[in-house]
């Protein structure tokens, strides 16, 4: 059953290009003419409209629920359910697809999952190149519980030694985790990272080869980190990646809404765990 608007847009097509007249092209695509010169009278909303389209030019990962939630804080008063309609109208949901996973049924032991902010960290490494070329790393450091960017650390090389000073960082800051979920890399599986690691007594869970959805909450933090800053800026020097990846991450904390948090930016979550005493686990699913 095809819908009046697609037939409209039909029989608009046969009158352009064809130049027939609209009575025989509606006979043709069998559309009541009624219907065909029929105009809604609704309010046609080109303010939420243009509003929508602003906020899926900068947020471009974003998808219809993150801007219903965005659109909410900035006092639109529009249900999910039209929000997702104009959202579809404009031809924003522009999302690749992926192919289907097989999915086996293989049994495996039951992963650590923290109930407060701070017990467990994930990280990973993510590079890119300036203008001219230059490859610089990033490493990149999140808190399971709360889904917060902890740190992005950038430099043009990053060892083991690197790594050590972030982390001694961030648990001067807020104290070090009880476990840390990490890959295979040389700058986690090397001696200076394990000494580090039984100094604090953090227990290291590594990822399995070729697995990387062991590690699935810092693979999608910087999978958001590529495509939503990596891939949209140029940058000039390591200052101006430095400047740019840091003011996304502050973004990132304080605006960003996870699905995983109930539509919670990280910091606000976690400002609420803290003073409130939460003991409860979010989603498990990366967000």
């Amino acid at each position: 059953m095809v819908r009046p608007a697609l037939r409209r847009r039909a029989v608009d097509y046969l009158v352009t290009h064809y130049g027939t007249s609209q009575r025989r092209a509606c006979r043709v695509v069998g559309q009541p003419r009624r219907v065909q010169r029929y105009r809604s009278v609704k309010d046609p909303q080109d303010g939420l409209r243009k509003r929508m389209r602003e906020i899926a030019e900068i947020r471009v990962r974003y998808g219809y629920r993150r801007i219903h939630v965005l659109l909410r804080r900035e006092g639109w008063q529009h249900g999910q359910c039209a929000i997702r309609r104009i959202y579809t109208e404009e031809g924003l949901p522009l999302r690749r697809k992926l192919p289907r996973r097989r999915k086996m049924a293989v049994t495996r032991q039951e992963r650590f999952r923290p109930n407060a902010p701070g017990q467990a960290w994930a990280m990973d490494f993510v590079s890119d190149q300036l203008v001219r070329g230059q490859r610089f790393r990033a490493l990149t450091i999140v808190d399971v519980f709360t889904r917060e960017a902890l740190a992005i650390e950038i430099g043009i090389r990053l060892r083991a030694e690197h790594v050590i000073a972030v982390c001694n960082r961030m648990a001067l800051q807020n104290g070090p985790p009880k476990r840390v979920f990490v890959d295979n890399g040389s700058e986690f599986t090397g001696r200076l990272f394990d000494l580090w690691a039984y100094h604090h007594r953090v227990q290291i869970d590594f990822s399995r080869p070729g697995k990387p959805t062991d590690n699935c909450f810092i693979e999608t933090f910087n999978g958001s980190l590529r495509d939503e800053c990596l891939n949209t800026h140029w940058f000039e020097s390591i200052d101006d990646a430095k400047q740019t990846i840091e003011a996304w991450r502050r973004d990132y904390n304080e605006s960003r809404p996870h699905q995983a948090l109930n539509s919670n930016s990280p910091a606000n979550f976690a400002r609420q765990a803290r003073l409130s005493g939460i003991q409860q686990s979010p989603q498990t699913a990366g967000d």
